[in-house]
């Protein structure tokens, strides 16, 4: 019996190394390969049998979108499964991805749960999903892809209820005081909104660079976890101009010298490579270091 090949597709290595590992774990005879961005993985559709693709929305030089209605318009590639997988949720674009006849539709942040659960419906949908089982033995899909990774926010995540302080930092989009016990709200600008797979969460950007933002969150039941994979929605300007950037966990600790610590500091790294959205983070930069974070009483 022929083995199942998956093409991935995400111009973010990070991302792309998480869904193969999510993958091998899971079906240990399963066949991945990966593609930076859509023109190359339309190269490697020409010359190769795919059983699957997983592709990301926003890349360089040629999108999902774009991949998509190619291989639409192929007579080899009109059934072929090709499951979208990216932050774009909104409703537009979601009925824009069906219209070109997307298979289904993952958005980020995703558990390894709710991505293989994704994998097996399509396979199953062209009668693969059999042979994928057959090469190995299934493996428990808990573990380290399980803290990250990326997917569809299905309905209205719970919010947290307090909104966190800023905290002062080295060249910072925001300039605020560290949270003092009684924090006070503050206003509109630098504020943002962590995606995560266990719910969404209001957050400060303390500082902001090319490749990381230092965010400030209000401790929740439920701890953020180093190397979890989320989604940062920014917004700034007089505009409310928004821009989801993927990324994952690269630390998170105390704002307080107690393990009990109400507010906590996390550092989000950057994966995208998107020309588009490094030039939305280079202006918000920009505009960041002449803008000061208001807060009432202080």
């Amino acid at each position: 019996m022929s083995k199942v090949s998956v093409l991935v597709v995400d111009d973010a290595p990070f991302i792309r190394d998480l869904v193969k590992k999510c993958l091998r774990n899971y079906f240990p005879g399963m066949v991945t390969e990966d593609a930076v961005n859509g023109r190359k993985a339309q190269t490697m559709l020409t010359r190769e049998v795919y059983d699957l693709v997983l592709c990301d929305w926003e890349m360089p030089e040629m999108s999902g979108l774009e991949l998509l209605t190619w291989c639409r318009q192929q007579d080899a590639l009109k059934t072929l499964p090709f499951i979208m997988v990216t932050s774009r949720g909104d409703k537009e674009n979601v009925v824009q991805a069906i219209q070109a006849g997307v298979s289904d539709y993952v958005g980020k942040p995703f558990t390894n749960e709710q991505l293989l659960t994704k994998v097996k419906k399509a396979l199953a949908r062209v009668g693969k999903l059999d042979a994928s089982m057959a090469n190995g033995a299934v493996r428990s899909s808990t573990g380290f892809a399980n803290d990250s990774l990326a997917a569809l926010t299905n309905g209205k995540a719970e919010q947290v209820k307090a909104t966190p302080p800023a905290a002062a930092a080295a060249k910072p989009l925001i300039n605020a005081p560290t949270p003092p016990a009684q924090p006070a709200t503050p206003s509109g600008r630098g504020q943002g909104q962590l995606r995560l797979s266990t719910g969404n969460q209001p957050c400060i950007i303390k500082a902001l660079t090319l490749k990381e933002a230092s965010l400030v969150v209000r401790r929740s039941d439920v701890l953020p976890q180093v190397l979890e994979g989320a989604v940062l929605d920014l917004e700034q300007g007089e505009t409310s101009e928004i821009a989801r950037l993927n990324g994952y966990l690269h630390s998170v600790a105390a704002m307080e010298p107690k393990p009990d610590s109400d507010w906590l500091q996390l550092i989000f790294r950057f994966v995208d490579q998107d020309a588009q959205k490094l030039d939305y983070l280079s202006r918000l930069i920009a505009r960041g270091t002449a803008q000061k974070q208001y807060i009432p009483g202080a």
